[in-house]
C-alpha cells in the first residue's frame, strides 16, 4: 500500500506541474502584440502606428465651408452682415461674452477704459471713433479670430457663432452712443419726452 500511495502522490504532483506549465504558457488576447503610439508599425514595414490621414481629410463636424461664418469675410473683403438673423437673444448672449472677455481691455462701453488698461496695459482704440464705426462688422470678428496689434486672438476661448454676437453687440454700444431721437421707433420716440415716474415714497409699498 506504501508503494501505492507513493505512486499516487507521485501523479498527482505531476498533474500539477503540468496544471501550472499550462497556465504558464496560455496566449490569450491581453498577451498579443500591441503597437506602440508614434512608434515603427508592426503590420507595415517603415511606417508609424499612428498613421497621417489622406491629404485633404476633415473631421467630422468641423467643415467649414461657410466662409463669411468662419472667417469674417466675403470674397476677401470684410463682411458688413451678420451670417444669421439677429435677434435679442443674439445681442444678449453678445454682451454676456463681451463683458467677459473684452471689457478688462475695452472697458463696460467700450471707450478703451478697461481695468487692466488703468494699471498700465496698452491703450486700446475706443469704439466710438470715427474709423471704428464705419468699420464693417467683418472686422470685428476678424480682430477676435486672428489678433490686432497688442490684442491676441481669441479664436480658441470664443466660438465663432458667439464672436459674430459679440461684434452684434459692439455695433449696439456704438449706436447707443451716437443715436438720434430720429432713430427711435415712432411708438417709443413719445415716451422719451415724458417725465420720469416720481420714486415710490418711504414705506408706500407697505400699503
Amino acid at each position: 500500500m506504501g508503494e501505492a500511495r507513493g505512486a499516487r502522490c507521485g501523479r498527482l504532483i505531476l498533474a500539477a506541474g503540468w496544471l501550472l506549465a499550462a497556465a504558464a504558457c496560455r496566449q490569450d488576447m491581453h498577451n498579443g502584440p500591441v503597437g506602440q503610439p508614434l512608434r515603427e508599425s508592426l503590420f507595415v514595414k517603415g511606417a508609424s502606428t499612428s498613421r497621417m490621414p489622406v491629404e485633404g481629410t476633415v473631421a467630422r463636424g468641423t467643415l467649414k465651408d461657410d466662409e463669411a461664418f468662419f472667417t469674417g469675410k466675403q470674397a476677401g473683403a470684410a463682411a458688413n452682415a451678420l451670417p444669421f438673423a439677429l435677434t435679442a437673444q443674439i445681442l444678449d448672449r453678445g454682451e454676456e461674452r463681451f463683458n467677459i472677455y473684452c471689457t478688462p481691455c475695452h472697458g463696460l462701453s467700450g471707450q478703451g477704459d478697461g481695468m487692466i488698461v488703468r494699471r498700465g496695459y496698452r491703450l486700446p482704440p475706443s469704439f466710438h471713433v470715427d474709423r471704428m464705426r464705419q468699420a464693417p462688422l467683418g472686422h470685428f470678428y476678424d480682430v477676435m479670430t486672428n489678433g490686432f496689434g497688442a490684442m491676441p486672438d481669441y479664436r480658441a476661448q470664443i466660438a465663432p457663432r458667439d464672436r459674430w454676437a459679440i461684434a452684434a453687440y459692439v455695433r449696439a454700444l456704438q449706436l447707443s452712443q451716437h443715436a438720434a431721437a430720429a432713430d427711435v421707433p415712432a411708438e417709443e420716440r413719445q415716451k422719451l419726452s415724458q417725465p420720469a415716474a416720481a420714486p415710490a415714497a418711504a414705506g408706500e409699498h407697505k400699503r
